[in-house]
């Protein structure tokens, strides 16, 4: 059995807030629950809600998997007789064969002793290291870079190049740390397995290999660009693909395009930071695109059939006679395209009833001759309005 000493000190079933007895099922659906919740991407900035989030993903990786979780519990269950990190059987300067008959065993907390993994805990053999071996292959960093998009752009989508330096392979070595002509080599003293064994008595501990650092490898000759770490810092082009429909400020992950991971660790993610620039004509609210269109009063009157833009051709919409000002109509389907979901957006048109400020002779004889014809005062709603209310107050 590989065990973790995280593993005698938490109690994931805690952490997900679930027994012992909880399901695949339960487990999963409690992670969920929780990622959700406390993910970076929820909560950027909280450093508090990312340590959470990176123990719940812990909690997760052991009990999502039946091998580990059985491995677990059998540690829970010493734990639970008295062997532990600390006290009467735990692990102490004592070595083994702690007080009160437990067992007690010894951590070497030097660069390269066991630190927090037990290698192959009654059982012999080795594993490679992981957790926090710094000297192990370690993940890249995720990158972040931001992209500015015109407005078209971001409702169609497009496949655009963003520009950074950052961590990168190596160019000379392609990442494999030995200068060019010559290769990595097994590592003499563990042999490839990255761990040596320490055995003492019945029970079998593993170490990370102090001399390739965990890697199997030793680098007889690095590579005079990277020094042997693989990895170089340079410009960067990546392309990324923005779906039809990206909103201001959204986050775009691309995944393995991040820094460069150390001693054969995988790549981390880059995040693309989309800024939109503003449309001369269309704004947009959700999926669908706003235009606000001016007309004149007769056509707000009589009604009329009026050429509209869209992004992509024009449209005619109809004004319906005695259209008021800022009555919205909605031209179906010429928003934000329909993803895969069938979410897409209409285009609203707000009517803006232009009233004009300098009136020529003709047109003012016009308007006062229009004004001596027409029926009712539009204000006799609201006096009728105040009269009722009066009376209501008055009973």
């Amino acid at each position: 059995m590989s065990a973790q000493r995280e593993w005698f000190e938490k109690d994931y079933y805690a952490v997900l807030g679930v027994p012992q007895s909880a399901t695949e099922k339960e487990l999963s659906r409690a992670y969920k629950k929780l990622a959700k919740q406390h993910h970076p991407d929820a909560n950027q900035g909280n450093a508090a809600a990312e340590e959470r989030f990176k123990e719940i993903s812990a909690a997760y990786d052991i009990l999502g998997d039946k091998t580990k979780r059985a491995e677990y519990d059998e540690v829970r269950q010493m734990v639970a007789s008295g062997v532990g990190p600390d006290g009467a059987g735990g692990f102490g300067p004592g070595g083994f064969g702690g007080a009160g008959g437990g067992r007690t065993f010894r951590f070497d907390t030097d660069g390269g002793g066991l630190g927090d993994i037990f290698g192959n805990l009654f059982g012999g053999g080795g594993g490679r290291r992981r957790g926090r071996t710094a000297t192990g292959p370690q993940r890249g960093r995720d990158l972040e870079t931001e992209l500015h998009l015109q407005f078209e752009d971001a409702i169609r989508g497009v496949t655009s190049t963003v520009r950074f330096r950052a961590d990168a392979t190596c160019s000379t070595c392609a990442g494999s740390g030995a200068a060019p002509g010559t290769m990595p080599e097994t590592c003499p003293e563990c042999h490839g397995a990255g761990t040596i064994a320490d055995n003492q008595g019945p029970f079998s501990f593993s170490q990370v290999c102090p001399t390739c650092g965990g890697r199997g490898q030793v680098i007889p000759t690095p590579c005079p660009t990277c020094n042997g770490s693989g990895v170089e810092v340079r410009a960067r082009e990546v392309k990324v693909r923005i779906p039809a429909g990206v909103a201001d400020a959204q986050r775009i992950r691309v995944k393995g395009r991040g820094g460069a991971g150390a001693n054969g660790g995988q790549p981390g993610d880059l995040f693309v930071v989309v800024h939109v620039r503003e449309h001369a004509l269309f704004a947009r609210s959700g999926n669908d695109l706003t235009l606000r269109l001016p007309v004149t009063f007769p056509e707000a009157a009589l009604g009329a059939d009026i050429k509209v833009p869209t992004l992509d051709a024009q449209v005619t919409v109809r004004i319906p006679p005695g259209t008021p000002s800022g009555k919205v109509l909605r031209v179906r389907g010429k928003g934000v395209a329909a993803d895969g979901n069938g979410n897409g957006g209409d285009l609203l048109v707000t009517v803006d009833v232009q009233v004009p400020s300098d009136l020529t002779g003709a047109q003012r004889e016009a308007v006062e001759a229009l004004a001596v014809v027409l029926d009712g005062d539009p204000r006799d709603a609201l006096d009728a309005a105040a009269q009722d209310r009066r009376k209501r107050d008055g009973d």
